[in-house]
């Protein structure tokens, strides 16, 4: 049995003493949307203009893309895959991990996730709908990317349900719609308080609108409960599920590296991984940008600085893993392959991303980094750039150095692949900076939950 007293230390240790009341609470969070000089509005504008031009510079990409093919790429006859592909499945492990990492912390009933699993929630849905548009830009025609529907049509043309495209579509589509109902659900006793704070008669009416009626009483609670937690057992396996199916996107080819049985858990890993950095990121962004200090605390840095070291132990457990298969394997193709790894023309970025995903996270051992929040964030990074490169490599390792010696390439990457890339990440920061300006960031009725004082009997 859980007692007032402690309640209250769980409460103080992820709450700074200026935001452990009920009232603090909604207006720290509230300040944002509502409050214009409560917060920074010069450091909003710069990294909006900012984002926006990346979001340009993506958008001038995709037209070019559309005008002149994928032959603005760096893919050659032999790596006919190349960024887009290395860089859908990096947008979609790390729209993964949102709803992974809010679903079982909810679960798992750890209450420090009530200051960081709405912007988890936020960054699942922008990263999964920025995942979902490169598959298609990877199409030789994409403007008959919904042949990938099984539509009413005359000509009985159907989807080929053995391509793991398909399959990507529909786990996709699946997991954008959970993840949206989702998040949206559990905002509105949020929206509820914007209403009823709001000093603008049109934010007040349209809060009052997307807040669906809520009043607060005991049975819209107790609904909002049930919901919450029957959606988060249904989001686990679907989350493990849409990122194993990426991963069998690989796993399911006959090519030397790829047909692994370990690729499907290997991914889902790797998802949680590259989705906690950028958690990271984006915590240490809201807690400086929006002066949530008083919320988001050193000791959530230092609780997710320790997730991130067990998952740098698996990563490096999957890799040698992978080593060891094709040594015990015998097979002369996966030998010749892993000898490529380290010592062929990728051998600068295969070594860079061992060290980045297996290697830094092991300062995270001394409390003295993880209570750094500088050091935290940097790390973060580099991580993150560590799983990017992983998820290049997969593909052109493979690619680069298959079965038939007359067909071994190098791929070269264009200046279009790195502003593809680049405009990605500008768009998801645009996204992220409207969000954080219509949205409460952070969940009120979570965190104030954390702060009650009320011993459950």
């Amino acid at each position: 049995m859980s007692t007032a007293a402690d309640i209250t230390r769980e409460a103080e240790r992820w709450t700074q003493a200026s935001g452990r009341s009920l009232e603090a609470v909604n207006d720290i969070v509230s300040a944002p949307l509502i409050d214009r000089d409560r917060w920074s509005w010069r450091a909003w504008w710069i990294s909006v203009v900012i984002s926006l031009a990346l979001t340009v510079v993506m958008l001038v990409t995709i037209l070019w893309l559309f005008d002149k093919g994928i032959g603005i790429f760096g893919n050659n006859t032999t790596v006919v895959w190349g960024f887009p592909i290395a860089n859908y499945v990096w947008w979609i492990g790390i729209g993964n991990a949102g709803t992974l990492i809010s679903s079982m912390l909810l679960l798992l009933r750890q209450h420090w996730r009530a200051s960081i699993n709405r912007l988890a929630e936020a960054m699942t849905l922008f990263a999964a709908a920025i995942a979902g548009i490169f598959p298609i830009l990877h199409l030789g025609r994409p403007l008959y990317f919904y042949w990938l529907a099984p539509y009413p049509n005359t000509m009985s043309i159907w989807p080929q349900w053995r391509s793991a495209l398909i399959w990507d579509f529909w786990a996709i589509s699946s997991y954008l719609l959970f993840s949206l109902l989702f998040w949206y659900i559990g905002l509105v006793p949020d929206l509820a308080t914007l209403r009823d704070r709001a000093k603008s008669p049109v934010a007040r009416a349209l809060f009052g609108i997307f807040a669906l009626g809520w009043r607060g009483s005991a049975r819209h609670w107790h609904t909002l409960h049930v919901y919450h937690t029957t959606m988060a057992c249904l989001g686990v396996p679907l989350v493990i599920s849409l990122h194993s199916v990426v991963g069998l996107d690989f796993a399911a080819s006959l090519m030397p590296g790829w047909s692994e049985t370990i690729f499907p858990p290997y991914f889902v890993v790797g998802a949680m991984y590259s989705g906690f950095t950028t958690v990271i990121l984006l915590s240490a962004a809201v807690r400086w940008g929006l002066r949530m200090q008083a919320l988001i605390t050193v000791e959530h840095f230092e609780v997710m600085a320790k997730i991130l070291l067990a998952a740098s132990v698996i990563m490096a457990l999957s890799y040698a893993t992978e080593w060891f298969s094709a040594w015990y394997g015998g097979e002369a193709a996966e030998r010749r392959l892993v000898a490529f790894e380290f010592t062929g023309d990728y051998r600068v970025l295969y070594w860079c991303m061992l060290f980045f995903n297996c290697a830094i996270a092991h300062l995270f051992w001394f409390p003295s980094v993880r209570r750094n929040i500088a050091a935290v964030v940097i790390i973060g990074i580099l991580i993150n750039v560590g799983m990017w490169l992983e998820r290049l490599l997969i593909v052109l390792n493979t690619l680069s150095h298959s079965y038939a010696v007359g067909m071994w390439r190098v791929f070269s990457p264009t200046i279009w692949d790195f502003l593809l890339l680049f405009g990605s990440l500008g768009f998801f920061a645009f996204l992220y900076l409207v969000f954080c300006r219509v949205v409460p960031v952070v969940s009120m009725h979570e965190t104030r939950r954390l702060l009650s004082t009320e011993a459950k009997q």
